[in-house]
């Protein structure tokens, strides 16, 4: 726990630091360092907050790890709102002609549309002059609302008592979370031997276990095969959350749709608006419903769902409806699908790590493909991208629960104990109720 919170602390204040700095990089080198800094800390906050509320909370995830994601989705539904009002209508570039170009703009902008611009030799387009811009605000409104996320993480740090210099007065936090508590032992049992009997079996002892070759000693290939179906179905999922965010301005207004360009500019927002939904409709439903129900309900809906839009591809109305059904069944299947791996692994292997890899790597790879699709096969392409990765991602979900079938059951089912039955340690150093 205190090296998941150094590393919380040391990402979260990093980011806050980059978003500072990234409006004074004059250096498109020094940019991308900078946005690389940024992107390896928002990795490890992704990577440490999924892991340590699936070995805190365990069978109990679920509910966790759908509200951690409604506010991941509430975040990237905000941050554009508040740099819209600093992005300005009018040229950057100060210079002789600027009143002419900023008069110009609307015109240039309808002239352009992706990958095939239209003729702007009759615009003039200064190129030197004084840069004036006012986006740097927004991203020093950016760093300054996200510093009380580190100073909260390091007031947790200190009423745990893990900073070294600040470990005598305060008291734990923690210790009254009932539900945390049930990783821990009971009174009856002696903490030295808890101490001298770290969880060997587990896969969330430490920030590095996952890389030791001992938790692999006579596992099973179905072990691995869990592991890797889940990490391709997130790989999929989250691939079409990062290529559909990015693309679908694009397919919308080019041909056969030529949706205006302001109005194309809403389906972005509208797609992330319903992932948002989505995640807070889940927080109650995961009370009730089995993460493995809720991923096969997402899985399918996102595959009618492409369905549909192909079907009705010359459909302004349904490209915004569909839109909105996408965001739904995409929104909740990262954290269900993160808890039904790890409740299928009974929490002993490096589930999160693998899979919060496979979808970040999704992500990535996705958008690079379906840009260079668009780009030599035209816009209809995006839409048979969705569908293809969308059948893709069925067909590994169904591969899942095959191997979920032929996984070892463990010796006492978790599912069936009671809920007011005390923490009892297992043979594997594990605390279970």
């Amino acid at each position: 726990l205190a090296q998941s919170l150094f590393a919380l602390f040391a990402s979260s204040l990093a980011i806050s630091l980059v978003f500072a700095i990234i409006p004074l990089c004059h250096n498109v080198v020094v940019l991308a360092v900078v946005m690389a800094v940024a992107g390896l800390a928002m990795g490890c906050i992704d990577t440490i907050s999924n892991m340590q509320l699936v070995k805190i909370y365990q069978k109990d995830s679920a509910i966790f790890l759908q509200a951690l994601h409604f506010f991941v989705g509430f975040g990237a539904l905000l941050s554009p709102l508040i740099a819209d009002p600093f992005l300005s209508d009018t040229n950057c570039i100060l210079s002789n002609s600027t009143a002419n170009a900023s008069s110009n703009l609307p015109h240039i902008r309808k002239s352009l549309v992706p990958h095939h611009p239209g003729n702007l030799s009759h615009y003039d387009l200064p190129m030197k002059g004084m840069v004036v811009t006012r986006v740097s605000y927004a991203f020093w409104i950016m760093a300054l609302i996200n510093l009380p996320v580190p100073i909260a993480v390091f007031f947790l740090l200190y009423k745990e008592r893990m900073v070294p210099c600040f470990n005598s007065s305060s008291h734990p936090l923690l210790s009254a979370d009932e539900l945390a508590m049930e990783t821990r032992p009971t009174e009856k049992d002696d903490l030295s031997t808890t101490v001298q009997r770290p969880h060997a079996a587990g896969g969330h002892d430490d920030l590095f276990s996952c890389c030791q070759s001992k938790n692999f000693r006579g596992a099973s290939y179905t072990y691995f095969a869990v592991h890797i179906t889940g990490a391709l179905v997130l790989f999929m999922t989250d691939g079409i959350v990062g290529e559909y965010s990015g693309f679908v301005y694009s397919y919308a207004v080019e041909e056969p749709l030529s949706v205006v360009h302001k109005v194309a500019g809403y389906l972005p927002s509208l797609f992330w608006a319903f992932i948002t939904l989505g995640r807070l409709i889940s927080i109650p439903v995961s009370y009730r419903m089995k993460p493995a129900t809720m991923v096969f309900i997402n899985v399918v809906g996102v595959l009618l769902t492409f369905l549909l839009l192909l079907i009705f591809s010359y459909s302004v109305v349904f490209l915004f409806v569909g839109t909105a059904s996408l965001g739904l069944f995409l929104s909740s299947t990262f954290p269900s699908m993160l808890a039904y791996t790890e409740d299928i692994l009974q929490y002993k292997g490096c589930a999160t790590t693998v899979l919060v890899t496979g979808a970040g790597i999704g992500e990535m790879v996705l958008q690079l493909l379906v840009g260079s699709i668009i780009h030599d096969q035209g816009s209809y392409s995006f839409l048979v991208c969705g569908m293809i990765f969308g059948g893709l991602a069925f067909i590994f979900y169904a591969f899942l629960l095959f191997f979920h079938r032929m996984y070892p059951k463990p010796s006492s089912d978790m599912d069936e104990a009671s809920p007011d039955k005390p923490a009892v340690m297992d043979d594997t150093g594990q605390y279970q109720r």
